[in-house]
Formats: structure tokens, sequence, C-alpha cells
């Protein structure tokens, strides 16, 4: 059973959470979701939450990242929301379905194209530009697995990829 002591104490520390990080999670809310009124009441729900939590009896050591921690959380469920607009709403704001799928065989065909150019670069370069590129690792990750240094691998990336632009301009240039 919680005392009016230490139920004083709670609404404080949740008074001066409140007056000190409402702003900054409004604008990270904002930033996320580029809603206004829906960041306001995520803001509001995760003050709710938090003041949930301190009743039931738990315990907070850093007010700012819980609040934050809370309030992704919040953010994370609004993307999950499964969001259905009708074809016809669609339509009346101005929207025309295209068939046209040029620009997305293009992409697809420069695609397909760069991963047959990778081959062509010297072996120093395909293995950690494939890593980087085709298989989307980090300079960390890349690091681990090479046993390399980051740095070492950031001049290779760069070399790499101008040997493969060299080399996709050199293509093109023959076949045009």
């Amino acid at each position: 059973m919680i005392t009016n002591k230490q139920k004083d104490k709670q609404n404080d520390i949740l008074s001066k959470a409140h007056d000190a990080y409402r702003k900054g999670l409004f604008k990270y809310a904002s930033y996320k979701i580029n809603n206004l009124s829906r960041s306001e009441d995520l803001v509001q729900e995760t003050f709710l939450k938090t003041w949930r939590y301190l009743v039931k009896g738990g315990r907070i050591d850093t007010m700012k990242a819980f609040l934050y921690h809370i309030l992704n959380d919040l953010i994370i469920d609004e993307y999950r929301k499964h969001k259905t607009i009708s074809l016809d709403v669609l339509i009346k704001k101005g929207f025309e379905p295209s068939i046209d799928n040029a620009d997305k065989l293009i992409k697809n065909f420069d695609g397909k194209i760069a991963l047959f150019l990778i081959k062509r670069l010297p072996k120093k370069y395909q293995k950690i530009i494939y890593m980087k590129y085709v298989e989307d690792l980090s300079l960390e990750e890349i690091s681990i697995i090479t046993k390399q240094s980051k740095n070492t691998l950031a001049v290779q990336i760069h070399r790499g990829l101008k040997k493969l632009k060299y080399i996709y301009d050199h293509i093109k240039n023959k076949v045009l």
C-alpha cells in the first residue's frame, strides 16, 4: 500500500519530469510520426504509462531514458497500426494509379548490372563491396569478419567504388 508521502514523492517526480522533458518528447514524436496532434497524444500516453509504472511500485533510475523508451515503443506501435485507405478515397484526392513499371525495371536492371560488375573488380575490393552494398553489413561487422581496421575498409570501399564506376562508365560507353 502506498502512503501519502510516497504518493506526493511520485507526483513531484513526475511533475518535474513533465516540465523538463515534455517539449523534447513532443519534438521527437513529431519528427518520427509527422502528426502534431497524434504526437501530443503519444507524449501524454507516455506520462500516463510512467505514472502507472510508478504507482505499481516500479523504480526508475534515469527518468529521461525511461520516458524516451516508453515513447519509442508507442511510436513503433503507431507505425504497426494497419492503415487502409479506400481506392475511391485516393482517387477523389487526385491519385491516379498507373501501371508504369519502367522505373522499377530500370532500378532492377541497374542492380543486376552492379552485381555483375562487382565480379569484375580486383579480388581485393570484390568481397568488401559485396559485403557492404549487397549484404548491407556495417564497417564494424566487415571489420570483424575480415580482421581489418574500419579505416582500412573505408579506404578500400572508396577505391572499390571508384573502380566500379570506372568499369560501369567504360562498359556504358562501349554499348552506346
